[in-house]
């Protein structure tokens, strides 16, 4: 039950960045902490009340609980998603600094151009 406290203040310390924080690089830092934090939490849906082994089947007695390997699937689907959209974020920042000059969202949305 701790563990599942930590992720969730992981993923809302992410939230709060992304919500509080005016800095375009401390927003997408911030949006890759919340998405860490769900995929912790994804992948640890796998072993919840169950005492349960990594769904590797190669030396495991027929009696052993195996954890789904499903939410773990998807969690690296959702890694990779993150990554591409991390990169994507990043790439749409530095554009927005080579035209505007700044990362900071009040002084942007100031700006006319």
């Amino acid at each position: 039950m701790i563990a599942f406290l930590l992720m969730a203040g992981v993923f809302l310390a992410g939230l709060y960045g992304v919500l509080a924080k005016k800095n375009l690089i401390k927003i997408i830092i911030s949006l890759s902490v919340a998405t860490s934090g769900l995929n912790l939490m994804i992948v640890s849906l796998a072993y919840w009340g169950i005492d349960a082994t990594a769904p590797i089947f190669l030396d495991i007695k027929p009696t052993l609980a195996v954890a789904d390997p499903v939410p773990q699937a998807l969690t690296l689907t959702s890694i990779v998603i993150d990554v591409a959209v991390t990169a994507m974020a990043l790439s749409i920042a530095l554009w927005i600094h080579k035209y505007y000059g700044t990362f900071d969202m009040n002084k942007i949305r100031r700006l006319k151009g």
